[in-house]
């Protein structure tokens, strides 16, 4: 476990409990917060989807989603990452947890720490909670996740000493 404490928006949660590994997250960090926002666009899902079912079994704490700041607003991100980042920016000491470009983009402009789900997965190789960060990685792209192949290959070739195959 890492001491660091994150919020999570929809699509690391979404994809990882897509291939079964959404407990990577509350594993890692020391405490792992939801937006209700994010938690309402997760439940308004499939109900049998693996990352709704995962929020009505209250595997994340759900807090409430301060009004953003203007600044923040200005950006036009959806609802969920606007959510991730005002509470960020509310409560230092938070790690935004996101996948989408401009979301990543607007957490660095406010200097906002930000990891996305290629880093959380790893955080757990490097942690010890999985064997192998290729083959999670290979699961996510197989279940839909647009990852660029040389961004996971520097990665893992610099953390975990895997190697990536498009291919694989």
């Amino acid at each position: 476990m890492i001491n660091e404490r994150w919020v999570v928006n929809a699509s690391p949660v979404i994809v990882l409990a897509r291939i079964g590994k959404a407990g990577l997250l509350s594993a890692l960090a020391q405490q792992v917060v939801m937006p209700d926002t994010v938690a309402n666009e997760i439940l308004a899902g499939p109900p049998d989807d693996p990352a709704c079912l995962a929020v009505q079994q209250g595997k994340f704490a759900i807090v409430k989603a301060p009004p953003p700041p203007d600044a923040l607003l200005a950006w036009d991100l959806g609802l969920g990452e606007t959510s991730v980042l005002a509470l960020a920016l509310t409560e230092p000491g938070y790690t935004a947890i996101l996948d989408d470009a401009a979301a990543r983009r607007c957490a660095r402009s406010f200097s906002v720490p930000v990891k996305g789900t290629l880093a959380v997965i790893i955080l757990a190789k490097k942690n010890g909670l999985i064997a192998s960060a290729a083959e999670l990685l290979h699961a996510l792209k197989t279940s839909g996740f647009r990852i660029n192949d040389a961004l996971v290959e520097k990665a893992l070739q610099q953390t975990v000493n895997e190697t990536w195959s498009s291919d694989s």
